[in-house]
């Protein structure tokens, strides 16, 4: 059996990248990130047939869907390899690209920027909905903005760095296995009754996956800060260092706190669930204006794309570093 098609490569990375830029991420039935969440909702419904709906059931999920999704798709590589190259190396291609979530990212704060910008309220809530999940009826257009900016910074760190970096250690098993258990904390890992203990396990690992890749994020944006104008290197690396701990979670606040540094505004702001006011903290240096505006999106738009493109680079110099698996 030849694993060669499974190993991480630069030209394969490249293209991937490329295509989730031009195309964003497609909507169909049969995306592999969709099946995967089907099958968690089949195998959940299983294990709580028979009663596994704690820790341990938790645990054989992780297993289940990793055993299932990196067979199956490594497999297949392997298999439409055998049958000739190119057949390997378009599938590698499209699992990769299927497995990574920047230029969806860029589409939807786009779109949120641009209809405050002509004034369209209700088409800026409705395009911000697709980025977060909080009540939208109540949001004015810098709020609208703010939510957009939080979701470019942090969405920089689970829907892109974390994949590719994992794709540079492990290759395509890497990327696969990444996007299993961020599925699952998507999925089930809430602090609810139902899931506190069923989906611990798969919160856990992807809070301990995207342990490195948060704190890269927020060395990159720091540095990408420095040369925007109007932004601050300095101020990105003292509001990340020094708040992210008030953003839940161990990875999300080290680029939200970065970003708001960096931009030299003050970020979240209000926000509500269910009707509820939920949050009104900010993040950001106290002194510094709300942020909201057209600017301070754009800026925000090319600090991200630029630690995106570092990120790529720091993956392709791991290809080039490491040893074949």
């Amino acid at each position: 059996m030849d694993l060669t098609i499974l190993q991480p490569r630069i030209e394969l990375l490249l293209i991937a990248v490329a295509l989730d830029l031009i195309f964003g991420d497609p909507t169909y039935p049969l995306h592999p990130i969709r099946l995967i969440g089907l099958t968690l909702t089949w195998f959940e419904k299983l294990l709580r047939a028979i009663r596994l709906d704690g820790y341990v059931g938790g645990c054989i999920l992780f297993v289940l869907l990793a055993a299932l999704w990196v067979s199956a798709l490594c497999l297949a590589a392997i298999g439409l390899y055998g049958l000739h190259p190119l057949a390997g190396q378009a599938f590698h291609v499209f699992t990769l690209y299927s497995m990574i979530a920047l230029g969806d990212l860029f589409k939807h704060g786009r779109d949120v920027d641009q209809a405050v910008s002509q004034g369209n309220l209700e088409k800026a809530r409705i395009a911000v909905a697709k980025l977060v999940g909080r009540d939208t009826d109540q949001m004015d257009g810098p709020a609208c903005r703010r939510a957009a900016i939080e979701s470019l910074a942090e969405s920089l760190v689970d829907g892109f760095a974390s994949p590719v970096l994992f794709y540079a250690f492990a290759g395509l098993p890497g990327a696969v296995i990444f996007k299993v258990i961020s599925t699952m904390d998507s999925m089930v890992g809430y602090r609810t009754e139902r899931y506190l203990r069923f989906g611990w396990f798969g919160a856990r690992l992807d809070d301990l996956l995207n342990l490195i890749p948060a704190r890269l994020a927020w060395l990159l944006l720091s540095a990408v800060a420095a040369a925007v104008p109007g932004c601050s290197a300095s101020k990105a690396w003292r509001v990340g260092l020094g708040q992210h701990s008030i953003i839940p979670g161990p990875n999300a606040g080290w680029s939200e706190a970065a970003m708001a540094g960096a931009l030299q505004r003050r970020l979240i702001g209000p926000i509500w669930r269910g009707g509820q006011l939920v949050t009104d903290i900010w993040i950001g240096v106290r002194s510094d204006p709300a942020g909201g505006s057209a600017p301070d999106y754009r800026n925000a738009f090319h600090i991200v794309s630029t630690a995106a493109a570092l990120f790529v680079l720091l993956a392709l110099s791991l290809i080039v570093a490491l040893p074949d698996l």
